[in-house]
């Protein structure tokens, strides 16, 4: 790789998603910053990508902090001189919980990550991809609040999914003049951690009363997809060869969005 690799800033990198889409683009000879709020499990994420010949840097920050991830994308520019490739995949699914029970801080929490991290992700990087000339926006959202509506309790998390395809669409039109394309990928059930950053609560409560097949995902017999699955298809949306895609949702779900 030379001075002319571009450059891709990916946050939630430090598993799934992230993590798979760190690793892909770094395949491709693409240099990468490496962002999340764990250090340990990015320093894995950059051992690998350096163990196969690639270059990647690690940036420690909560992507709902102004000032830290300020410094992030301060200091991954800083360090390869430019950026091309920004995705946004940091979030968490929160509280699911009926509406009158989910409580204020627990709403908060979830907007903040993943709405806030969102716009605080692209308000801080778009002024460079402009100053290169052009690039290329993801923003991984979800089936729930774009395809489905069934996920008991999910009312907060399902509102910054909706929100983040709107915010695809808007900025797909505002950014088109200075050559930047921006799109969403729309995950369903996929082989990550982020059931681990879940509260359920009283889901008999809200649960739609419909038997559903055993397995959700069609495509697959009804097991969950892999997160090399939806990295291959990001990896896709930020290359060239969608140089003509820009405000598009991809429903990356095996089918499951449609059966649901």
């Amino acid at each position: 790789m030379d001075s002319r690799s571009p450059v891709a800033l990916v946050t939630g990198a430090g598993s799934g998603i992230g993590k798979a889409t760190a690793l892909a683009l770094a395949a491709d000879g693409v240099k990468v910053g490496l962002l999340a709020r764990t250090r340990r499990a990015l320093d894995e994420v950059a051992a690998e990508i350096a163990g196969a010949g690639g270059q990647a840097l690690v940036l420690e920050a909560d992507v709902a902090d102004e000032v830290p991830m300020r410094n992030a994308i301060r200091d991954l520019v800083s360090k390869f001189g430019r950026l091309d490739i920004v995705v946004a995949n940091a979030g968490i699914n929160g509280v699911w919980a009926p509406i009158d029970d989910l409580k204020p801080l627990e709403w908060d929490k979830t907007i903040a990550i993943n709405l806030r991290g969102t716009y605080l992700t692209l308000h801080l990087t778009v002024p460079h991809l402009k100053q290169a000339g052009g690039g290329a926006i993801v923003v991984v959202s979800s089936i729930n609040g774009t395809r489905t509506f069934t996920t008991p309790g999910a009312t907060a998390y399902t509102a910054t999914k909706a929100a983040q395809v709107a915010i695809v669409q808007q900025l797909a039109l505002e950014l088109a003049k200075h050559h930047i394309r921006v799109n969403a990928v729309c995950p369903g059930e996929i082989e990550t951690g982020i059931d681990e950053s879940t509260s359920l609560r009283h889901p008999e409560e809200t649960a739609i009363p419909v038997e559903w097949p055993k397995g959700q995902v069609p495509i697959t017999g009804g097991k969950p997809g892999r997160s090399s699955d939806v990295a291959d298809v990001i990896r896709f949306l930020v290359s060239d060869r969608a140089r003509h895609v820009t405000g598009s949702p991809v429903w990356v779900d095996g089918g499951q969005g449609l059966l649901r």
